[in-house]
């Protein structure tokens, strides 16, 4: 072995040795005997899961213990990594007898939201600190650490500065990260970053920022090296300062409110290798000048307001990685040429713009995609042929992008590999019965498929296959030997022609989350089996002909949130145990042929906020006892949202459900009105009696429905207290007296029918009446 060889053994060996002491602690020295005192101080003020600091003991080296790392030649505690060792409690102040500490990592604690311990700015030799678990204003104290290179005190959202003068003697810092630190104090943050002359990385994300001073002319800033401020207040254009600064190679100022055009000076940031300019405000053309960067490897423009065409001069970015301009007014033709150079490309975005590939069947792309969007877009009619090319691609998304006719013969086997698939929305025909899917999450909503339904491998965890025209017995799929090995999280095949009875082969579908069966040609009982889906958080069998009881043994799928068993035909009592649903908060049994009184146990479901007995044949009383539907009572703690699991962040999967709202049938989404919304509607039954006064206690009601009843007596004189009413109807009753003055409270209303009753006296005058 020759001499370069030796040198570069013992090299690997010192590094691997070093590395691992950084864990482990050193082996070949023994520590200050004060400062490990000091530590065994510091460990007994604190918790930690798993016991991770099971090494910390009074009878070994503290040179050897997890997370310290001595001097290899005086034993002094030199560097503490327990960052990564989940620890809670409160922070001695010994570590004061520290001197040598020049590294301190507490990141990924948690600290009970106390404040940071002023005595850290007495810590003279600290040149890295990470903190977090904590709350309250910065200790100015921490200005005091002019050796420090490294602060985070990043996403500690309840950080908070009253001051950032304090920073300006930092003169050696070179990474920064206040994310999430509450900075609306320091209007003059800017000025004073710029005098960190060493500043190579400052990361500043939502901390209510709320200018870049586009005044100044000029901002020191030229060892700057990465500049993140996404998530702040910025509704200017970027300021020129910025651009001056030809160091950077990455900027990101994600999510702010940034207007005007992307300016063409932007060109001059020659280092560049990472643009992200996402969810702003730009417009006008993407600046041709980018072509310039020839370091660029990722390029984020996507939700802005761009026009023109894609710059012929962007084929020059070679080391692009990373292209995302989608959900933009993008226009005109991405021709093959553009793509010559894109060999390094790994994920396409063009998604909600009216770009469109202009390249040839046989076009063999040199990139090989991970991830691509271009759902929106103008993709079809033909099929994308060489998406067969394409070997390493994880997610693909062409909803609505008009593609026409069948799937080329290649493509179902070739989807095999693809985590993520969704061509909803299209026009794609053909019958997929012998097909077997194999991957994660397939969303092929609204096409023109057709046969029975198709095989799944043991990976589908989501299916949504709705608005086809799949045919045949439901219990063929359900039961089916392929099948069986199932783990379906998600089935959504409502809006086809699915016939047959519901099978007692639930047992082999027990993963289901979300079940769908809505709007087919059903006709069965609901089996026991169904017992089986004990994780089943919304079962919709609405609109098809299913009949009997409802078997009592649902009540073992107690994580149901929905139940929508409408437009059927059971003829029977509401079951008394639908009262020990105890996460229930959508309840849809509209036009269902029940029969007898609204049982008190619906009283019990304290979070129902969406109920719907309409059409029924429903006698008796309102229940007295609504006021008890703590949902629909009183406001949340957390904000609304009837949003169900997404289980891809590209592919989402929500339920709707068709309400009645203002006389229009209407859809309402999971990801949007369906968790805006509380809903009592009892319309179009028999029931009798007052409408009991303590409905009047649902203050989070918004739409309250109960026309063509037989409804006696006087509309309840608190009704103005329900401040979130939109909609009333209590029309087709043989209601009396006077509308109750209270009502011109009611501020949001925008629908009331009282018509059809014997009202009397004066109509009460408001902004709304």
């Amino acid at each position: 072995m020759d001499n370069s060889s030796a040198s570069h053994v013992l090299f690997l060996l010192w590094f691997f040795a070093a590395t691992f002491s950084c864990c482990k602690g050193n082996s070949n020295v023994s520590c200050n005997e004060k400062e490990k005192q000091a530590l065994l101080i510091f460990k007994r003020g604190l918790t930690n899961s798993g016991n991770t600091l099971s090494s910390w003991s009074d009878q070994a080296d503290c040179c050897r213990w997890e997370g310290v790392l001595c001097d290899n030649k005086t034993g002094r505690v030199r560097e503490l990594h327990v960052g990564n060792l989940n620890l809670h409690g409160e922070i001695s102040h010994f570590l004061l007898e520290l001197e040598y500490l020049n590294y301190l990592d507490l990141s990924f604690s948690n600290f009970n939201c106390t404040r940071i311990p002023s005595f850290l700015g007495s810590m003279a030799s600290l040149r890295h600190l990470a903190l977090f678990g904590f709350c309250g204003l910065i200790p100015h104290q921490l200005g005091n650490l002019s050796s420090l290179h490294y602060l985070d005190v990043g996403y500690n959202s309840g950080l908070y500065v009253d001051s950032l003068h304090w920073m300006s003697s930092l003169s050696s810092m070179k990474h920064l990260d206040m994310s999430f630190v509450d900075l609306h104090a320091a209007p003059d943050w800017l000025q004073i970053m710029s005098r960190l002359p060493s500043l190579s990385e400052l990361h500043m994300q939502n901390c209510q920022l709320d200018s870049l001073n586009p005044s100044l002319g000029f901002v020191n800033f030229t060892s700057l090296l990465v500049l993140d401020l996404s998530g702040n207040l910025f509704n200017h254009e970027i300021p020129n300062w910025l651009i001056s600064n030809i160091s950077l190679e990455i900027l990101e100022l994600v999510k702010n409110h940034l207007t005007g055009n992307i300016p063409e000076s932007i060109g001059q940031l020659k280092h560049l290798k990472v643009l992200d300019l996402q969810i702003n405000s730009f417009s006008g053309p993407i600046p041709s000048s980018l072509g310039n960067l020839s370091f660029m490897g990722e390029l984020i423009l996507n939700d802005n307001q761009l026009n023109g065409t894609f710059p012929k001069s962007l084929a020059l970015l070679s080391n692009l990685n990373y292209l995302a301009i989608g959900d933009n007014f993008l226009a005109g033709s991405l021709d093959e040429v553009l793509f010559t150079k894109f060999s390094k490309l790994k994920v396409l975005d063009v998604s909600q713009t009216s770009l469109f590939f202009n390249v040839n069947s046989n076009w063999v792309p040199p990139f090989q995609l991970e991830f691509a969007d271009m759902s929106f877009c103008k993709i079809g009619p033909s099929f994308p042929e060489w998406l067969k090319t394409q070997r390493s691609l994880k997610i693909l998304l062409m909803s609505m992008s008009g593609i026409l006719g069948k799937a080329p013969s290649w493509f179902w086997n070739w989807t095999s590999n693809v985590y993520t698939i969704d061509l909803s929305g299209n026009h794609i025909e053909g019958d997929v019965s012998d097909i077997l899917l194999n991957s994660m999450i397939l969303n092929l909503k609204s096409n023109h498929l057709k046969g029975q339904l198709p095989h799944l491998s043991a990976n589908v965890k989501v299916l949504n296959i709705a608005n086809n025209s799949f045919s045949g017995s439901i219990s063929t799929f359900l039961c089916h030997e392929v099948n069986r090995r199932n783990k379906l999280e998600v089935l959504d095949a409502s809006n086809n022609l699915l016939s047959g009875e519901l099978s007692d082969c639930w047992r082999y579908w027990s993963s289901l989350i979300h079940l769908n069966l809505g709007s087919n040609n059903l006709s069965s009982r609901i089996p026991y089996s169904m017992e089986s889906l004990v994780v089943l958080k919304a079962l919709r069998l609405n609109n098809n002909s299913i009949f009997g009881d409802i078997p009592s043994s649902l009540q073992k799928c107690s994580n149901l949130t929905l139940i929508d068993i409408g437009e059927n035909h059971f003829s029977m009592t509401i079951p008394l145990w639908i009262g020990k649903m105890p996460s229930l908060d959508i309840l849809r049994l509209r036009s269902s042929g029940f029969k007898g009184h609204i049982p008190l146990q619906i009283c019990q479901l304290s979070s129902l906020r969406i109920l719907d007995l309409a059409e029924n044949n429903l006698s008796g009383p309102i229940p007295k006892c609504l006021n008890l539907i703590n949902a629909m009572a009183m406001r949340p703690n957390s904000a609304n949202g009837y949003v169900r699991e997404s289980f891809s962040n590209f592919s989402p999967y929500f339920d709707s459900l068709m309400l009645v709202p203002k006389g229009v049938v209407l859809e309402y989404e999971g990801n949007g009105n369906l968790g805006l919304v509380s809903i009592i509607d009892l319309s179009n039954n028999n029931l009798s009696g007052s409408i009991p006064i303590e409905i009047s206690f649902l203050s989070e009601l918004h739409l309250l429905n109960l026309s063509r009843n037989h409804l006696m007596g006087k509309i309840p004189e608190k009704i103005g207290t329900m401040k979130e009413l939109e909609s009333v109807d209590l029309s087709q009753n043989r209601l009396s007296g006077e509308i109750p003055p209270s009502m011109s409270n009611l501020t949001f209303l925008g629908y009331l029918d009282l018509s059809y009753n014997n009202f009397s006296g004066r109509i009460p005058s408001s902004t709304q009446l």
